[in-house]
């Protein structure tokens, strides 16, 4: 029974990471600085899931853990935008400003996703509690 608890929890941690990600990647739409104050975009981040083979279950069921956060490698999106202070000013581009290529629709579907999937991952714990609760009953 606690290998459900575990298994559940590793995949709540795990969505919890995706959520954040997401929500940086969305926070982060229009940003057109790294954090060293350069006129370079944001590049969005993703989290890779791997099976957690530490925490197996009897029947073959295995836990969830973030293997790795990767980051983007999609060039960034230009906009002309001639007034902005991050717009190029030479070359090709000139007048250009480089924003992150981060689709707001698809991010948000990703949440939707983490979030039923954190969801179900809830409904296993309260499924798992209600089971030990009945069998205390019916043994007691």
């Amino acid at each position: 029974m606690f290998s459900a608890f575990d298994i559940s929890t590793s995949g709540m941690i795990a969505q919890r990471a995706r959520l954040n990600a997401i929500s940086g990647n969305l926070a982060n739409l229009s940003t057109t600085r790294n954090e060293a104050g350069e006129a370079s975009p944001y590049q969005a981040r993703y989290a890779v899931f791997q099976t957690d083979d530490d925490m197996k279950g009897k029947h073959g069921a295995a836990g969830v853990r973030v293997s790795a956060m990767k980051i983007s490698e999609r060039p960034p999106k230009w906009k002309f935008e001639p007034n902005h202070p991050d717009a190029l000013t030479s070359g090709p581009r000139k007048g250009y400003v480089a924003y992150p290529d981060i689709d707001m629709m698809a991010e948000m579907v990703s949440a939707m996703n983490a979030t039923r999937a954190y969801e179900a991952n809830v409904g296993v714990i309260e499924a798992t509690k209600a089971l030990g609760r009945q069998t205390l009953r019916i043994l007691g």
